[in-house]
């Protein structure tokens, strides 16, 4: 006979494990939300105060989540052959890494250097990522795998709506000089003290990365095991042995992060094209991470008590393809609203589609995991082709059907490998 788990085992989000495995691992997606969203007010200062252009200071991003597409596989064979304890461990440990050399890099006037850092520390992520999702999604029951993934965002988006207001507090004094000087000395000793601005937070972030390390080799974490055998992670054709299910779900993870890193990290672009100052612009990124801890809120109640994780997910497209077309036929600080309100849209797309698709390959969960990863890189590539294509059809044209399809393709996946959207 089976042994039943206790009536709170399975009522409990946090499933048969507890709350203190839950707790710790809230903490990294606070973490993990910090460390990501500080990229959005970041492209606008370093545009000034490198004086680059729009597409040279898109490559903050896309460098970031390049990482995600170049190190997901190997974090994937990381997590096998170390485990999950330890896999976290070595995350945080190049996490530190990466904000060391980015910092010192930054201070140093070194765009490229700077880049590297970033590499670095998305590298990091990357590994973090891999192990941490699937271990949110097989830490209790299935059924609420969305709400737990609902509450990690919810860490993740506090996380991020602080990231901006503290890099802003501290960067836009000096950015707004720079902005605003035509003496190559005195924009010389500004860029310095922009940079130092700059460096202290990140050293800062360091020692913090450095206590969650001690953190997790103090705790009593639990090693989940996922089912895949090195084989499977290892050999050529795994890939080829996935359903289309999984592979259409890795697409369209590459299109709701593009579309979420558009809605966070491009908004002060986006807001620029009407003129709006950087001091305002730079709090915008905040406002779409408000906007989508409401939405996750509003969705660790309903999902799923009102509705399925599946119909959640749809129903959020539905809403980011409304507030797409309005953003394009508004404008000002209306238009800018609607972006920010798509992180109300987006917010309940990724705990829903992410164990959706690992639902389809059970036994190869890490790997799975690791090519939903891979799929970050979206965030990285959308908004490239948002600084590209605005140059030919203008900011809003751009922004709105880069949006409107992305929303497209994920609808057309949950409608055709998901039987609870009705």
């Amino acid at each position: 006979m089976h042994n039943r788990r206790p009536w709170h085992a399975v009522s409990c989000p946090a499933g048969s494990y507890g709350w203190l495995p839950f707790i710790a691992v809230a903490i990294l997606f606070f973490i993990i939300g910090f460390v990501t969203w500080l990229n959005g007010p970041l492209i606008s200062f370093m545009k000034i105060a490198f004086s680059l252009d729009d597409i040279s200071a898109f490559l903050v991003p896309f460098i970031f989540y390049l990482s995600y597409f170049l190190f997901a596989i190997p974090a994937s064979k990381i997590i096998t052959r170390k485990g999950l304890r330890q896999s976290l461990i070595y995350a945080l440990s190049i996490m530190i890494m990466g904000m060391l050399v980015t910092a010192q890099f930054i201070k140093s006037l070194s765009y490229p250097g700077a880049l590297f850092g970033f590499l670095i520390l998305g590298s990091g992520l990357a590994l973090l990522q891999v192990a941490v999702n699937p271990y949110v999604s097989f830490l209790g029951p299935a059924n609420r795998a969305a709400q737990r993934i609902a509450t990690m965002g919810i860490c993740n988006k506090i996380g991020g709506i602080l990231a901006p207001v503290t890099l802003a507090s501290l960067a836009i004094p000096h950015v707004e000089k720079l902005e605003f000087t035509n003496n190559l000395q005195n924009s010389l000793a500004l860029q310095q003290k922009f940079t130092s601005a700059i460096y202290w937070p990140y050293v800062g972030m360091a020692a913090l990365l450095a206590l969650a390390i001690l953190y997790i080799r103090l705790s009593n974490l639990p090693d989940i095991k996922l089912s895949d055998t090195k084989k499977s992670i290892t050999e050529p054709y795994a890939a080829t042995q996935l359903p289309s299910a999984v592979w259409l779900g890795v697409m369209a993870m590459f299109l709701y992060v593009g579309i979420e890193v558009l809605a966070g990290d491009a908004i002060g672009t986006y807001a620029s094209g009407f003129q709006i100052p950087v001091r305002i612009s730079s709090l915008f990124t905040s406002a779409t991470l408000v906007c989508m801890l409401c939405g996750y809120l509003l969705g660790l109640v309903c999902v799923p008590r009102v509705f399925s994780q599946e119909r959640a997910l749809m129903l959020s497209c539905i809403i980011g393809f409304g507030l797409s077309i309005l953003a394009y036929i508004t404008h000002g600080y209306v238009s800018v609203a609607c972006i920010a309100l798509l992180g109300f849209a987006n917010a309940m797309i990724f705990p829903s589609l992410f164990p959706t698709v690992l639902k389809n390959a059970p036994n190869n969960a890490s790997f799975v995991s690791a090519l939903l990863v891979m799929a970050y890189c979206g965030g990285g590539i959308l908004p490239q082709c948002f600084v590209w294509l605005k140059t030919i059809i203008g900011f809003q044209a751009a922004f709105s059907a880069l949006s409107c399809l992305s929303y497209i393709g994920i609808s057309m996946y949950i409608l055709r490998f998901s039987q609870h959207t009705r």
